[in-house]
C-alpha cells in the first residue's frame, strides 16, 4: 500500500476515520471527506501529526459535483490517479432498531437512501475516470441489508440497494468492486454499540491488497477471518 492513493468518504468519524488512519499507517497518501469542514481539518492533522499523509475535503456524497471535486482532488495528490476507494460515507436518522419503516418520515426514508445507495454509487461513478490499472473499490455494508429484521426502516433498504450497487458495477467495470460487512461497529450511528472500529481496519487493509480474487461479493467477518488464517 505504500504509496497508493486512498479515497475514503464519510472519513472523520467512525469506521471512516480509522480506515483512513490505518491505511496512512501502511505509507498510502489518503484523501477523505466529509460534511464538518471542522472535522475534515482535525482528522487531516491527525493523520499528518501521526507521520502519515492525507488531504482532506468537505464533500457531501449527495452532490455528484462535491465527489467529482474530492475524486479531481485525490487524482492528483501526490501520484496522478486513484488506487483505491472506500465508499464509506452513511447516516442513521434515529435510533438503531427504533425506526421502522411503518412510522417513517419520508424526508427522512429519501435523505436515508441519497446518501447511503445513491452515494456509494456517486462515489464510484465519479473515480472511474481517475482509477489506476490495479486499483480496487470497497463498500462497507451490513448484515441488516440482506437479512430480516424489524425497526431498521430505511437504513436496511439502502444497505440493500449499495449491495445491489457494489453487483452492478462489479459486472461491468474492469476493476474488482466488493462490499465489507464488519458486522457491527461501535460508532456514532450506531450509538457506541459493537465492535471497537480499530477492530475491524485489518479486513479493510486485506481487501485493498489481498483479496484480489473477490469481485461483486460481500464479505463478512467469518470469510475474512477463514481467508486470512
Amino acid at each position: 500500500m505504500d504509496g497508493l492513493t486512498a479515497v475514503v468518504t464519510g472519513g472523520t468519524r467512525g469506521i471512516g476515520r480509522q480506515v483512513a488512519r490505518a491505511f496512512a499507517e501502511e505509507g498510502t497518501n489518503v484523501a477523505l471527506c466529509g460534511r464538518d469542514a471542522d472535522a475534515v481539518d482535525e482528522t487531516v492533522a491527525d493523520i499528518e501529526d501521526a507521520g502519515g499523509s492525507a488531504v482532506g475535503l468537505r464533500a457531501d456524497v449527495r452532490d455528484e459535483f462535491d465527489v467529482e471535486r474530492l475524486m479531481e482532488t485525490a487524482a492528483r495528490f501526490e501520484n496522478d490517479g486513484i488506487d483505491i476507494v472506500v465508499a464509506n460515507a452513511g447516516i442513521y436518522h434515529g435510533a438503531p432498531g427504533e425506526t421502522p419503516l411503518t412510522a417513517e418520515p419520508y424526508a427522512a426514508f429519501d435523505d436515508t437512501f441519497r446518501t447511503n445507495c445513491r452515494g456509494v454509487f456517486t462515489t464510484i461513478r465519479e473515480s472511474l475516470p481517475h482509477l489506476t490499472e490495479n486499483a480496487r473499490i470497497v463498500v462497507p455494508t451490513g448484515g441488516i441489508g440482506h437479512k430480516t429484521k424489524a425497526g431498521y426502516g430505511s437504513y436496511a433498504v439502502s444497505k440493500a440497494g449499495a449491495e445491489a450497487v457494489v453487483r452492478g458495477f462489479s459486472a461491468e467495470i474492469d476493476r474488482p468492486v466488493m462490499g465489507l460487512d464488519p458486522g457491527v461497529v461501535a460508532t456514532e450511528m450506531m450509538n457506541g454499540e459493537g465492535r471497537d472500529p480499530e477492530e475491524i481496519t485489518d479486513m479493510f487493509v486485506w481487501a485493498v491488497t489481498d483479496a484480489e480474487d473477490v469481485n461483486g461479493e460481500i464479505v463478512g467477518l467469518k470469510q475474512w477471518r477463514q481467508a486470512t488464517r
